[in-house]
């Protein structure tokens, strides 16, 4: 594993390989740890390519504090609906602000569900539904951050302090909770060393199993810690709990030496093992999430003035603290860091993979392979459970084309995974399949992934008007507006899904 990992920071065959393979935990992160920061980096964001993992780089906005209005709250649920990203509930603050206007967590909650369309991620959640924490803990101004630190546990040593008797008071809610959310974050951090921060593993492994029960993704949040022994364990109880998103936590719970090196490799080891391909922080220094950014991080929490998440990223020592509103911060230094990239995602972006989730249907995506590499990503599979899903009308089923294809040549223009899944379906109905992408990795790897298990003859072409010319039926295979419209300006008469 050392030399094929040293390989694959240069070679695109050496990751391939590594991407196909069974891959043990502690071989990965010591053959990283070997590496300069410089090849860290260089690592991390070939493994960010498609189809090795997720090329999606977006922020998830913490809209909650226990201290808001319930107006402020819906008001900034509505604001990150708008600008495309997932609202992450800290449940405990949506249980505070129902207590005090005279609702349930869960009718919060519903609330919420009720007027946004973004995926609900759901956090602080554990055996008896909702956490409810004392005031000095729900209010905490976040001196752990502020103060900088390397700390295993809270620096006045009030984590993890739960308030059992309110929690049961609504655990008859429980499940109802888990059915309005998209995801479910669990904490794994008790297991590095983190035994005051977060709550027992058998809480995780309660929440992350109701999660898979009702088909919701599911995230586990470990932390750097000495960046060596601790992440390994952080990464084997992720994978033990069926964890699809690894969220790593750098700030003071990173204990490295060099703490931008030693995030930046947590992070790209992530990029290997993350079973769902997705890489989340949810609290890192300015300097980490830069370098994370660069090492293939692709979702930063964040949050509104308030919210937790709204100090714990992109900022520094003696700034981070409670009442900042990370979310334009968070979305500069990403546009810092990637210009002229139109990131992070947007809620068209979001549209457009809802869409193809709808199109391919739950069952036909992540975890689902095709040949050696699962159809998208855990990003996939959470926005099943959205509203923006359930609202999707589509042009054409899938059914649909795979009626017309019966007998036929069919050319499918753009060699991203709703091509594989139409191919996928037509395979017994014709002898040949013409992809065409004007990117040669994305065109090659499509055609070797496809040529390894389908009948049909997979034939690449990277030029459009000539894969339309040797097909009878023309498909723009993708659900993203301008890809659709640069297809039909060169095959007007393609067949187009939006």
């Amino acid at each position: 594993m050392h030399d094929l990992i040293k390989k694959a920071v240069h070679d695109d065959e050496a990751a391939i390989a590594i991407s196909k393979m069974d891959k043990d935990v502690g071989s990965v992160v010591d053959a990283i740890s070997e590496l300069s920061l410089e090849e860290t980096m260089k690592l991390g964001m070939q493994f960010k390519r498609f189809p090795l993992g997720c090329d999606l780089t977006e922020v998830v906005a913490g809209t909650c504090a226990s201290d808001l209005e319930l107006m402020d709250l819906l008001g900034n649920c509505r604001l990150s609906d708008f600008i495309g990203a997932p609202i992450h509930i800290c449940a405990y603050a949506f249980a505070d602000i129902g207590e005090k206007f005279g609702m349930t967590g869960l009718e919060v909650m519903e609330k919420v569900h009720e007027i946004v369309d973004v995926p609900l991620d759901l956090d602080h959640f554990g055996e008896n539904g909702a956490m409810r924490l004392p005031r000095n803990i729900s209010g905490c101004g976040g001196e752990c951050y502020n103060e900088g630190p390397a700390f295993t546990e809270c620096p006045r040593e009030r984590i993890h302090e739960r308030l059992i008797d309110k929690e049961l008071e609504q655990k008859d809610d429980k499940e109802g909770w888990i059915k309005l959310a998209s995801s479910v974050a669990v904490n794994v951090t008790s297991e590095q060393s983190g035994s005051g921060h977060a709550a027992p593993l058998r809480e995780a492994e309660d929440i992350a199993k109701l999660g898979k029960k009702y088909g919701k993704g599911v995230e586990s949040i470990m932390f750097v810690g000495d960046g060596y022994d601790e992440v390994i364990i952080g990464f084997e109880k992720s994978i033990e709990i069926g964890a699809d998103v690894v969220v790593v936590e750098g700030g003071p719970f990173n204990r490295c030496e060099n703490a931008t090196e030693g995030f930046a490799k947590t992070i790209a080891a992530a990029r290997i093992l993350a079973p769902g391909k997705v890489v989340a922080t949810n609290g890192a220094y300015e300097h980490e999430v830069r370098a994370g950014l660069r090492s293939g991080l692709n979702m930063v929490i964040t949050g509104f003035p308030k919210n937790h998440h709204g100090y714990m990223c992109g900022y520094e020592p003696g700034t981070a603290r409670r009442g900042k509103f990370g979310l334009p911060r968070i979305i500069q230094i990403i546009n810092e860091e990637f210009p002229n990239r139109g990131l992070p995602a947007q809620k068209h972006d979001l549209l457009a993979i809802a869409t193809a989730v709808k199109l391919a249907g739950p069952e036909n995506i992540y975890p689902h392979k095709i040949g050696d590499y699962a159809i998208g990503d855990a990003h996939w599979a959470t926005l099943v459970n959205s509203r923006m899903y359930e609202n999707i009308n589509l042009k054409h089923s899938l059914d649909d084309l795979v009626k017309l294809a019966d007998g036929k040549t069919i050319a499918l223009h753009g060699g991203r995974f709703i091509s594989w899944v139409i191919a996928e379906k037509i395979d017994k109905q014709v002898d040949e399949i013409i992809i065409s992408d004007v990117d040669k990795w994305v065109l090659d790897n499509t055609v070797a992934n496809l040529q390894d298990c389908l009948d049909a003859t997979i034939i690449g072409e990277m030029d459009d008007k000539t894969a339309a010319g040797k097909a009878d039926i023309s498909i723009a295979s993708s659900t993203m507006i301008p890809v659709k419209e640069n297809v039909l300006r060169k095959v007007p008469n393609a067949i187009t899904l939006v």
